[in-house]
């Protein structure tokens, strides 16, 4: 009884495969990406959990949410100025909607 599963090539944004709308989407996508690139910072750097929360400027329950990928307790704004205090340059690439 084999039967053939039906393959969908998905966007680059997961969040908008998931049925987001779109600006919401783009917005968890900006998140989500933020908060792995804060996350790498904090494996790399060596730091314990508090040095890193004080170095980011944040709580260590903070820091803990962050690395447990608690999307919705951040916001982007947030999320900048936390990767900002890790030293990391955040851009924003505007362009017109394909």
């Amino acid at each position: 009884m084999s039967r053939k599963l039906k393959r969908t090539r998905g966007s680059d944004n997961i969040f908008a495969d998931l049925g987001f709308p779109p600006g919401e989407a783009e917005n968890l996508k900006l998140r989500s990406e933020l908060m792995i690139a804060i996350v790498a910072f904090y494996r790399r750097s060596g730091l314990t959990q508090a040095e890193a929360a004080r170095r980011l400027g944040i709580t260590q329950p903070r820091l803990n949410a962050l690395l447990k990928s608690r999307i919705d307790q951040f916001s982007l704004d947030a999320l900048v100025n936390i990767a900002n205090r890790a030293g990391l340059n955040v851009r924003l690439v505007i362009r017109k909607a394909a």
